[in-house]
Formats: structure tokens, C-alpha cells, sequence
């Protein structure tokens, strides 16, 4: 299996270079003997020697110099069976694919895993409770639950949504789902109990069946709700009850916020977030956390300014990032502000502040400059500590452009997670670690201090690069990876140079970088993007992700694995940098 960005590793033959495997014969990276997906077409990543012609099914293919190809096939629901040939060689694939739509049931019978709530719930007196089945057409559906019987009614036509990674190659058109009868209604419920499994039944041509749901419900009284703590440095909170919701501000360790709702081992928390249970612990007896909240302070440290927040219990906090500006709301508090002290800061013109009708305190700082450096929250017992960086200083601008600048270079992957592979074999892991040495050696001669999360082939996990990154506060963060596309992709076409941001503070570095790159190699420019990846999440240094190029293009690849090529790619990211830190932002 392969997804883009190589992180997953493709279905490969593991060779240590790409010379070593074009001295082989017919090599099929990708896709494996037998392969499942859900997608309407696949690509075929491999190499044979240039004298020849390689055939699918019969048809010539289209190959680069080198002899490597990844020509797009059609997919039918199903088996299909590809045979490549290369001269007297022979492999026989097959590729299923899988319909991405739930099928309607045949007969007296619901669709399997279709009935919701399919996890422990658990809502808040007078919640809407909704409920869920798929059955056949022209049945009758309904649910008992709390002395209610609720009849379930079909629903019109429904589009389901592509996954994320549909953005990267341009299919991201909802997909009409029109074949499956889903049948749906809610109710309330206005007494707190436990109210167990929702019994479904299903009458069709005068047979019925019942079928409890998997999940149980529990409804709660507003006035005997848990609070939970978080036990972990960063809670992960998001905008729903799993990791395909959107993440929101990490909460620090220590926030305490009333439990809302529950749904399988996810919490909702009474500011709206949800967090997995297993990174908070529930406080016996306590009662909905609120604070009050009146001065702000401010302590100077030699790289950074941190601001405290007094409160009196650790509360929910959310950071939005602007040009020229940084707010940060306090939920569940309340002002009894009068006064608070100005300081004459490198950072900070001016901080406002305002009251919002949901019960939050929003802080305002207007900053000097647009660029910003970092920043990390913390509790340190009941005060909120934001720390914002300082500006690096460059030591010895004439002599060495980047004198006094710490760099943290990533090479991605590495030991078992190999990443993406082109047409060879070769692996993504192992030409991450080749160009980010050669990175490392043009920034240092610009004067540059660099710090690599691995100079070898070891696995370094994601948590590890952030701690590293968190750990050591460099100027700038740079991860270092080779593309490649989901199934459906067209690896033929798509190629180019791309950078990733998370945060504001990165944006611009990730749009320069791109733009100086592609125009100083005349590349292809696959774009910028905003992505929510492990190495663009840390929010200490502005942390950029590039992608250097696409392992699964044949004419790239050769490209990219040329030494001569890389080294000008790294002289040239580097140059790019220097002219980042001379630019105006």
C-alpha cells in the first residue's frame, strides 16, 4: 500500500539503488500480485531495460529514457487481470477494486455495520439523538429506545465526499451515492438514564426481523456532568469524535473542561472540542471549571517574551495566527479587568482584549512585524504561560549569511518506514538522507548551525522529530521528502516541486521557498499547500515540509536521483533560504 507523500511504503522489490535495479530485467514496483482499491483507475510503477517495448494486456506503453514507466489503467468493479510483458518476461497482476459505497442489503436483512449509533454515546437531556440503517428499498424501518418506538424514513439522495488526499491529483467531486436506501430520523430524550441498545426491527413482504445496534446510549444530567483533566504535554483536540476530524490548538497539560458528550473512547468537551479519553483523566466530584481572569504580565527571557495569564483553574485555550497579529481565547472565563500594564517589546505594539457572549476572553497581540518566530503554550500550575519567540540574529551577514541561524533538517522516513518508491525500487528513505547531507553541507558553508533528527538509516518516529524540533528551537524547521500519488493518480503527468505549511508563521518561508526553487531550476511547480502533517504541526519554529519531487513519475525520478541534479537542488534550497532571511516581512 502507498498514499502521497510517501508514507506509506508502495508495494516494492527493496533494492539499494536505483543503477542496481535498471541492470535488471522487467521490475513491477507497484502495484502488488494481488491489490485492492476503491479507486476507478491505477497506475503501474516499474522499469525494464530502454531497448524493447513493454506491453499491459497487449498494448505498447510509453517509457522515459531510462526505460521506467507508470502508465493509468481503467479499473472495473472487480477482478482485473493485467499481464505485462517485456520480451520473454511475463508477470500476471490482479487488482480488485472495491465499490467505495455501502451495498444495499439483498433479502430481509440490514447492511452490515450500518447501524448507528455503532459506538457507546452518550448525549445531554433534550439532545437531538439521531439513528441510522441501511436496508432494502420499500421496507419499513424503525428503532425502540426509551419506551419510544421511532420510525426511520428513507432519505433523498445523498453525495459522498472523496478523502483529503483527492485535493493533491484534482478529483475531489462528491460522488452521487444513489444505489443505497439509508433510512434515518432522531428523537430526545429528556430524562438522564441509561438508556442501553437501540432495538432495530425491519418489515419487508410481511416478515420482520429486529437487530439491537452495536453502541449503547447514555443520557446525561447537565447538573452531575464529569470534568476531565488532561494528563498529556499537548492534548490532541478536534472538531469531532475521531482522527479523520480537523485538529484544533493542542490543549496544554493540565486543562480541565466539563465532559458534554461522549461517543466511543472520544470526549466533547463544553467548548465544543472532542478528545480522545485516553489522554485526559476524569477528576471525581469536580464541578464545571470557570475562571476569572484580571491582569496579564509579562517576564522577558533572553529568545523569547512569555505573557502570563493568572486564572484560577487551568481552562481551554485556542490560538489563531494572523500577519502583524496573535489572538488567544480563554473558554469557560471572565474578565474583571481594569488595568493592564504595557511594555516597550521587540514583538508586541499593543494588546487588546474583549469579553465574547459565549463565556470566552479573547486577547489581541498586534505585532511589530509579520513574520513570527514560534511560540508554545503551558500551564504552570493555575497561569497560562504563552512564550513568543524572539527574531533570530545573524551574526555575520557579510562574511557568512546565515552566521548565528540554527536549522533543523528532517530527512524523512528512515529504517523500517521507507516511504514512497520510484520505478526501480529505490527508496524514498534512502534519497531523503543523500539530498538533506547535501542540504546540511550548503548551509553550513553559509554559516548555518545545523541539527539533523537522523544522519542514518534509523527510524526516528513523528513524535521524536517534534520533540527534537520543540527541544532544540531552531530558526526554521525543514522536512525532507520525495512525492507520490494515491492509486488513482496520474503518475505520468504529475510532478513537481511542492512545500507544505501548517501555520501562518510558515507560510511564507513555504511559498518563497517553492517559488525560488522552481524558478532558480526551472522546475515544475506542484504547488503550496496547507496540510495538517506531523513535521508542519510543531508550532515553536516555523516548520515547513518539501517534497522535492515525485518518486512515481518516470522522467522525474531520473531527475531527482541524479547526484548532479541534487546538488544543485541543494545549493539552490539553501540560496533560497539565505534570500528569505534578507527579504522584508
Amino acid at each position: 500500500m502507498k498514499t502521497v507523500f510517501g508514507l506509506v511504503l508502495l508495494s516494492s522489490i527493496v533494492i539499494s539503488s536505483p543503477t542496481l535495479a535498471q541492470e535488471q530485467s522487467l521490475n513491477i514496483v507497484f502495484p502488488s500480485a494481488n491489490y485492492q482499491t476503491s479507486q476507478e483507475k491505477i497506475f503501474f510503477l516499474g522499469t525494464a531495460p530502454p531497448n524493447g517495448e513493454v506491453f499491459i494486456n497487449g498494448k505498447s506503453i510509453t517509457r522515459s529514457k531510462a526505460g521506467h514507466f507508470a502508465p493509468s489503467l481503467p479499473l472495473q468493479l472487480g477482478e482485473n487481470l493485467f499481464t505485462v510483458r517485456y520480451q520473454n518476461q511475463e508477470r500476471q497482476i490482479k487488482v480488485t477494486r472495491k465499490s467505495s459505497l455501502p451495498e444495499t442489503p439483498i433479502g430481509l436483512a440490514f447492511a452490515k455495520d450500518s447501524l448507528t449509533p455503532a459506538a457507546d454515546v452518550a448525549k445531554l437531556t433534550g439532545e437531538l439523538i439521531c439513528f441510522s440503517a441501511i436496508a432494502p428499498k420499500d421496507a419499513t424501518v424503525s428503532v425502540k429506545v426509551a419506551n419510544q418506538t421511532i420510525a426511520l424514513l428513507p432519505q433523498p439522495t445523498q453525495a459522498q465526499l472523496p478523502s483529503n488526499l483527492a485535493a493533491l491529483t484534482g478529483n475531489n467531486q462528491p460522488i452521487v451515492q444513489s444505489n443505497v436506501a439509508k433510512y434515518e430520523a432522531c428523537t430526545t430524550i429528556n430524562a438522564a438514564a441509561d438508556v442501553g441498545q437501540p432495538q432495530f426491527e425491519l418489515a419487508l413482504n410481511g416478515k420482520t426481523i429486529t437487530q439491537p445496534s452495536t453502541g449503547k446510549i447514555q443520557v446525561l444530567s447537565p447538573a452531575q456532568l464529569q470534568v476531565a483533566e488532561v494528563t498529556v504535554d499537548a492534548g490532541v483536540a478536534r472538531t469531532g469524535p475521531s482522527t479523520d476530524y480537523s485538529r484544533l490548538t493542542p490543549l496544554p497539560k493540565g486543562t480541565r473542561a466539563t465532559v458534554t458528550g461522549k461517543e466511543g473512547e472520544w470526549l466533547r468537551l463544553d467548548y465544543g472540542a472532542w478528545i480522545n479519553s485516553k489522554e485526559t483523566r476524569i477528576l471525581s466530584g469536580a464541578v464545571p471549571p470557570r475562571t476569572i481572569i484580571r491582569s496579564v504580565g509579562y517576564r522577558q527571557l533572553a529568545n523569547a517574551t512569555e505573557i502570563v495569564f493568572p486564572l484560577q483553574v487551568p481552562v481551554p485555550v485556542s490560538v489563531q495566527q494572523g500577519d502583524r497579529f496573535l489572538t488567544l481565547t480563554l473558554h469557560n472565563t471572565t474578565a474583571q479587568t481594569d488595568i493592564i500594564r504595557s511594555v516597550d517589546n521587540a514583538l508586541i505594539s499593543r494588546l487588546d482584549w474583549q469579553q465574547l457572549p459565549q463565556g470566552s476572553v479573547q486577547y489581541t497581540f498586534n505585532l511589530k512585524r509579520n513574520q513570527q518566530w514560534g511560540y508554545k503554550l503551558r500551564y504552570d500550575g493555575t497561569s497560562l504561560v504563552l512564550s513568543l519567540r524572539q527574531p533570530p540574529e545573524i551574526t555575520n551577514k557579510r562574511r557568512q549569511p546565515l552566521s548565528g541561524i540554527k536549522i533543523l533538517l528532517d530527512p524523512g522516513h528512515g529504517g523500517k518506514e521507507s516511504g514512497a518508491s520510484g520505478p526501480t525500487g529505490y527508496l524514498e528513505k534512502d534519497l531523503n538522507l543523500v539530498v538533506s547531507k547535501l542540504l546540511r553541507d550548503e548551509l553550513v558553508k553559509r554559516g548555518a548551525t545545523v541539527v539533523m533528527t537522523r544522519e542514518d538509516d534509523k527510524e526516528v518516529s513523528l513524535s521524536d522529530r517534534q520533540a527534537i524540533i520543540d527541544k532544540e528551537e531552531p530558526a526554521i524547521a525543514l522536512s525532507i521528502h520525495h512525492n507520490s500519488l494515491p492509486d488513482d493518480g496520474d503518475a505520468e503527468k504529475i510532478k513537481g516541486f511542492a512545500a507544505f505549511w501548517y501555520h501562518p508563521q510558515a507560510h511564507s518561508l513555504a511559498l518563497f521557498l517553492h517559488n525560488y526553487v522552481v524558478k532558480k531550476l526551472k522546475r515544475p511547480a506542484y504547488g503550496v499547500f496547507w496540510d495538517n502533517l506531523a513535521l508542519t504541526r510543531p508550532a515553536s519554529t516555523p516548520s515547513v515540509l518539501l517534497e522535492l519531487g515525485f518518486m512515481s513519475n518516470p522522467d522525474e525520478f531520473e531527475l531527482v536521483t541524479n547526484p548532479e541534479e541534487q546538488k544543485k537542488e541543494a545549493s539552490s534550497i539553501a540560496q533560497g533560504i539565505v534570500e528569505w532571511f534578507k527579504s522584508d516581512r
